[in-house]
């Protein structure tokens, strides 16, 4: 193939992932309402997974403080083999049937939290067993993975699966599975964080203002939101509470007590 004939083909490829996305709708639905359940009795939302499926994990878990101001340890991700997986090759460490729940304990998960297993081929040992172990203590489960009746499934409360067919790269499961996994825990994450009150309309009013762009959006949101002329003093408003949603509640106090 040429370079472009390369490209097209990929794209190609990549288009039938949302469509089989659409497909796991209603069970995802379904570990979204019993995770956040979970979480707003004050339970916390746990993702283990290894290679590419282990890094997605750790990618959501870690932007979910900064877009909706959650405490850091609401939502963790956890790679087999270690925070070094996550930029390093860790042989064998997704063999280890038992390495899951050692890893999960030094967080003192209980019955109140939730885990999410995640595995493109849905054969992983280390998150097999994780899950395995975790419905064992009672605690509530879900997996994602990119093959129908898959080994994860059968260890999860509230399975997730998605048929994507032969990557482009026979056994890349960074690209069409990875996209496939980045969607459906963009989608939980997201649907999650509104079920318990961090978003406004379709507004980020609790992220972090950690630099002058999240601070001028946070500017514009509070303008729009509560009526305000003056740009210079939303800004002082908005640095004064931390954000978009304490500086409104602030001012709607203040204005109408």
């Amino acid at each position: 193939m040429s370079v472009e004939e390369i490209l097209f083909n990929i794209n190609k490829e990549d288009q039938k992932v949302p469509i089989a996305v659409a497909k796991a709708i209603p069970q995802i639905t379904s570990l979204v309402e019993a995770i956040s359940d979970k979480m707003l009795a004050g339970g916390r939302l746990f993702y283990i997974g290894a290679g590419t499926s282990g890094r997605l994990g750790l990618v959501d878990a870690s932007e979910c403080p900064p877009t909706y101001g959650v405490p850091p340890g609401m939502v963790v991700g956890i790679i087999a083999g270690g925070r070094n997986a996550m930029f390093n090759a860790v042989e064998f460490a997704e063999d280890d049937l038992h390495q899951a729940w050692k890893d999960l304990r030094e967080y003192d998960i209980n019955v109140h939290d939730a885990v999410i297993g995640i595995a493109a081929s849905g054969s992983t040992p280390y998150v097999i067993g994780g899950l395995r172990k975790c419905r064992e203590e009672g605690i509530v489960t879900g997996s994602i993975s990119c093959n129908f009746s898959a080994e994860i499934s059968k260890e999860a409360d509230f399975p997730v699966e998605v048929e994507l067919g032969p990557e482009f790269v026979t056994g890349s499961t960074r690209m069409k599975s990875g996209t496939a996994q980045k969607l459906i825990l963009n989608m939980i994450s997201t649907a999650i964080m509104i079920q318990l009150g961090r978003v406004e309309d379709n507004k980020m009013v609790n992220m972090q203002l950690t630099n002058e762009k999240l601070i001028a959006r946070g500017t514009k949101m509070l303008m729009e939101k509560i009526q305000m002329n003056s740009p210079e003093e939303a800004k002082d408003l908005l640095l004064k509470h931390g954000s978009v949603k304490k500086a409104m509640d602030m001012w709607m106090r203040d204005n109408h007590a």
